[in-house]
């Protein structure tokens, strides 16, 4: 009986400072827009690399 004085006010201060924490991210935009990250890796556009012609007279490998 005597754990439950501990834990209740701790367990009351976790989630009052989890709130506060989570108020203070969605204030400053942290959860405003979650899709676009994703969409853009795969919008990337790869199709834009310049061939490459090999030159006539090739350098040594030395």
């Amino acid at each position: 009986m005597e754990a439950l004085y501990l834990l209740i006010p701790l367990g009351v201060v976790i989630i009052i400072a989890a709130t506060g924490l989570f108020l203070r991210m969605a204030s400053q935009g942290q959860f405003d827009d979650l899709d676009s990250p994703g969409r853009q890796i795969l919008l990337d556009d790869d199709r834009c690399v310049e061939k490459v012609t090999p030159s006539a007279d090739p350098a040594p490998l030395n």
